[in-house]
């Protein structure tokens, strides 16, 4: 049976990535992955997870704050925040792929640029499904939004958490349900890290970049699987910061 699935801010962490896809038996010819964002920038293996993800073969991919600072990179050669906020084990990452020791924009694939330039800012499933990085100003219909309050918006969870128990936050364009990352929702209240769905919208960030650990989650049924805990994957770095 074919499925679609939807997975965390992935943050360079091949090993969670590889758990997650494995515990949930994902089939890389007929289930379908949508990528929340984020790829990029906090565990030490970027590259690998792109490769990965390449094999799949039915993926729709959301464009992350991180990402865009990447794609600015190999576009121009000048990265946004000077390879912080994460930046620093994915250009190490890549720096390991060429075996040099100064990365260059030529030195990131062809086909990691493809994937990368590829991304899409939403995806709506079946009419009524929505998928972003950020989220989205609610009192404007997606299709006319900036790409920047897509990627960056906290402001629609912020909301959403608002909503009483049982209760939708509404939105212009109706959306039965909406599913983002970019906001960690391991905290204090939940610190066993697990996704939330408040309000209609389900918050996928698990703090896979952090200290927390990466989720996927069957988009039909809300069975959800997730990895270990990052930090212990990757015991010999810090992670984002």
């Amino acid at each position: 049976m074919k499925r679609i699935l939807a997975i965390g801010d992935i943050h360079g962490a091949f090993r969670a990535l590889k758990q997650c896809l494995e515990c949930s038996k994902f089939d890389y010819e007929k289930d379908t992955l949508i990528t929340i964002g984020d790829i990029v920038d906090g565990w030490g293996e970027t590259y690998e997870c792109v490769e990965e993800l390449l094999k799949i073969k039915n993926r729709i991919d959301i464009k992350g704050n991180h990402d865009d600072w990447f794609q600015t990179y190999f576009e121009t050669g000048i990265h946004p925040t000077e390879w912080r906020q994460g930046g620093e084990p994915t250009r190490t990452s890549y720096l390991k792929s060429v075996g040099k020791d100064v990365l260059n924009p030529g030195d990131i694939p062809e086909t990691h640029k493809k994937f990368f330039t590829s991304q899409i800012y939403y995806y709506i499933y079946k009419g009524e499904i929505c998928f972003t990085h950020g989220g989205f100003d609610r009192d404007h219909p997606i299709d006319i939004q900036h790409p920047y309050t897509l990627m960056w918006d906290r402001d629609l969870w912020e909301k959403a958490k608002c909503v009483s128990k049982g209760g939708k936050l509404s939105t212009v364009d109706n959306f039965k349900r909406i599913f983002i990352g970019h906001t960690q929702c391991k905290n204090m209240k939940n610190p066993e890290g697990f996704p939330l769905t408040m309000g209609g919208v389900t918050n996928l960030d698990t703090g896979g970049g952090w200290d927390g650990k990466l989720t996927i989650m069957d988009v039909n049924t809300d069975e959800y699987w997730q990895s270990d805990l990052v930090k212990k994957l990757y015991p010999e770095e810090k992670g984002r910061f």
